[in-house]
């Protein structure tokens, strides 16, 4: 959830809430990181309208977690397992403060490198991933695949899911490359997300 160079940090919110579900409305602080890059409210809106309100049994990873957004209001809205995956050292601490706050049994906060994180649960046949990798000013596309690539692996192969957040759209033959075809796509700011799923690989 962070691009590499960063934006000023008072671009950067104090807080998010968590819009759906048991926890609705629960503030998650946002630590004055460089470059620390929540997804805003009305895109996690757009997204959870995508996939329907209700995640009751969804087994989720939340790579790049950074302030944990998405992976915590998957869990809110019934995921049964999250894992938060990061490595920065005061936004793991950030994510276990907030798990233990709201005494979420389902989440794990796991910290780690999300490719290597990842590559330990290929053909774990998980129902999403969410991906949020630093944008490195756009010019990061080899993360991005093995990120894509990684996260095709761990998901169920028939109805697994990936969601994207990107600085550049991807094309349908590139996603198509990696094993994913996209079913929604769009953009708010700069940033363009889209919801994939599992496609044919080889």
């Amino acid at each position: 959830m962070r691009p590499s160079k960063p934006r000023s940090v008072s671009a950067a919110p104090q807080e998010v809430r968590i819009i759906g579900g048991q926890w609705k409305r629960t503030p998650l602080s946002v630590p004055h990181l460089p470059g620390l890059r929540p997804t805003p409210s009305r895109v996690r809106e757009t997204l959870f309208n995508w996939l329907g309100q209700s995640l009751q049994g969804w087994r989720c990873i939340d790579a790049f977690s950074g302030t944990g957004a998405l992976g915590l209001e998957a869990a809110s809205r019934g995921a049964s397992e999250v894992v938060l995956i990061e490595q920065h050292n005061e936004l793991v601490h950030n994510l276990q403060r907030m798990v233990q706050r709201l005494q979420a049994t389902q989440v794990k906060v796991e910290r780690s490198d999300a490719l290597a994180a990842l590559a330990r649960r290929a053909g774990q046949q998980w129902d999403l991933v969410f991906l949020d990798p630093p944008f490195a000013q756009g010019e990061n596309d080899s993360l991005f695949r093995q990120a894509l690539t990684a996260a095709r692996a761990a998901i169920h192969p028939e109805r697994g899911l990936v969601y994207l957040e990107s600085p550049r759209e991807w094309a349908a033959s590139e996603l198509l490359a990696l094993g994913l075809k996209p079913l929604r796509q769009g953009k708010a700011g700069m940033v363009h997300h889209a919801l994939l799923q599992a496609g044919p690989t080889g």
